[in-house]
């Protein structure tokens, strides 16, 4: 059977750390899965980020935000707005990323926070939600060699700090997909 690159929103949660955001926006260059994100998600991890992070700029944030949409010019959703007083949500707050799913076609929001995206409201949209770590496991049981080339292309994208494949594998771990990280190990080779 054919490979079909599901279409997922990424939360603020999953851009909000270096390395995932790497990790994650690598898998969708490499058309592992078709990302979607907004305006309002982007604001809500760089404003995050820099509230958590001082010494970072708002400035280097926004250009890593344009690097993204150079990369993946059609991610950034627009008009979910009409979808969001369909969507039922713990916090009122996070169902701009429920309309974005709903709005882009996704199947699936990418997420830490599960308890925030309830199964049975997210049915109702034709939605699953999926740790980061789960989203890129099922990616590797379906693509093994593919995965692990984009895996290695988020290495390459460290060339400033020349991180080692076990290193990188170490990453995996801080970031907390230690499924991915444990499917990788046998491939370390190929980082």
């Amino acid at each position: 059977m054919a490979f079909s690159p599901v279409v997922a929103v990424c939360d603020a949660c999953v851009l909000y750390p270096f390395h995932l955001r790497n990790i994650i926006v690598q898998a969708g260059v490499d058309r592992l899965f078709q990302a979607r994100w907004t305006e309002e998600i982007h604001d809500e991890w760089m404003r995050n980020l820099v509230a958590n992070t001082p010494s970072l700029s708002l400035t280097r944030l926004e250009a890593a935000k344009q690097l993204m949409t150079i990369a993946l010019p059609a991610a950034t959703v627009v008009g979910y707005g009409k979808h969001i007083a369909a969507v039922s949500l713990p916090d009122p707050d996070d169902r701009h990323v429920a309309a974005a799913a709903i709005e882009a076609g996704a199947s699936t929001i990418i997420t830490w926070n599960l308890r925030d995206f309830p199964v049975p409201e997210l049915k109702k949209h034709n939605l699953v939600r999926q740790t980061p770590d789960a989203f890129l496991a099922g990616l590797y049981e379906q693509v093994p060699e593919r995965q692990t080339g984009s895996l290695a292309n988020a290495r390459r994208n460290l060339s400033r700090t020349r991180v080692s494949a076990s290193d990188f594998i170490g990453i995996l771990r801080d970031q907390r997909l230690t499924r991915l990280a444990v499917q990788i190990e046998k491939h370390v080779g190929d980082l």
